[in-house]
């Protein structure tokens, strides 16, 4: 079972960050529950699949030059974590957010992203 700091590296770098479609879904199914919530301004879907392909959807319409980078500090509960990221070229990101998961038995169970305002 994976801790929370792990699973909010494997979240974003090992996931999101990740173009090759059989590996992120190795990961997929090793990090989240079956019935995995996945929340982002675009909607909410359920399932480990659907979480793929939102992430397949989101690589596929940007440049393979965007990357997701930590951009600031992991904070961790014991069931829950967050971690903000940066997302496009690594000098010139085109989005800010945060990455919200709930833990259950070493799994994440729910994944909120809430991206940055530009107000």
């Amino acid at each position: 079972m994976a801790d929370v700091p792990e699973l909010l590296d494997a979240n974003l770098h090992r996931v999101f960050n990740n173009r090759d479609a059989d590996a992120r879904r190795r990961v997929i199914d090793d990090i989240y529950t079956d019935d995995v919530t996945f929340t982002e301004p675009e909607g909410t879907v359920t399932g480990r699949a659907a979480l793929d392909e939102r992430a397949a959807a989101l690589l596929g319409r940007t440049p393979a030059t965007f990357v997701f980078v930590e951009d600031g500090p992991r904070y961790v509960g014991t069931s829950t974590g967050a971690l903000p990221w940066r997302f496009g070229p690594p000098d010139a990101p085109v989005a800010r957010g945060i990455d919200v998961i709930t833990v259950l038995d070493g799994r994440i169970s729910e994944l909120l992203t809430v991206l940055a305002s530009e107000d």
